[in-house]
């Protein structure tokens, strides 16, 4: 079983350009169902605007969502994992970059995300997997 981050990812990505206003965003989101969206400057990911992003920066703010694009109110730079990284290594950064999205990105290509949600969905298929490949790996040969 591979632990590494491409098995566990989301391969749809949700993109938008950098250029297009809170609200279109704000649709588009709602459209997606997804709760992010990754922004893209020249075809490569520069940032990412979630739910809580609207929340905290436009909507608690008053600011008007159509007057402003949504770059400036996007996460960046964009903390990103290699899809060959291993998924402990992918839930260390989320933890201690206190995120719930990491787009799997490599040399400049997005691949997937790989969420908090998907991980949790997971979960169990991980700890049986990691807990056959212990008694593997600790069992006696010839057994």
């Amino acid at each position: 079983m591979s632990y590494s981050v491409k098995s566990y990812m989301i391969k749809e990505v949700n993109t938008i350009s950098g250029e297009v206003t809170v609200t279109e965003a704000a649709k588009t989101m709602a459209e997606k169902d997804d709760g992010y969206l990754i922004i893209l400057k020249e075809g490569k990911p520069v940032g990412i605007v979630t739910e809580r992003d609207l929340v905290k920066k436009v909507l608690a703010k008053e600011v008007n969502p159509t007057t402003i694009n949504i770059s400036s109110i996007m996460g960046t730079p964009l903390i990103t994992i290699d899809p060959d990284e291993d998924l402990l290594k992918a839930s260390e950064i989320m933890r201690e970059q206190k995120i719930r999205k990491l787009p799997v990105v490599r040399d400049g290509i997005i691949y997937g995300i790989l969420t908090a949600t998907e991980i949790a969905n997971k979960c169990g298929a991980y700890v049986d997997s990691t807990v056959r490949d212990i008694i593997r790996w600790t069992a006696p040969l010839g057994i």
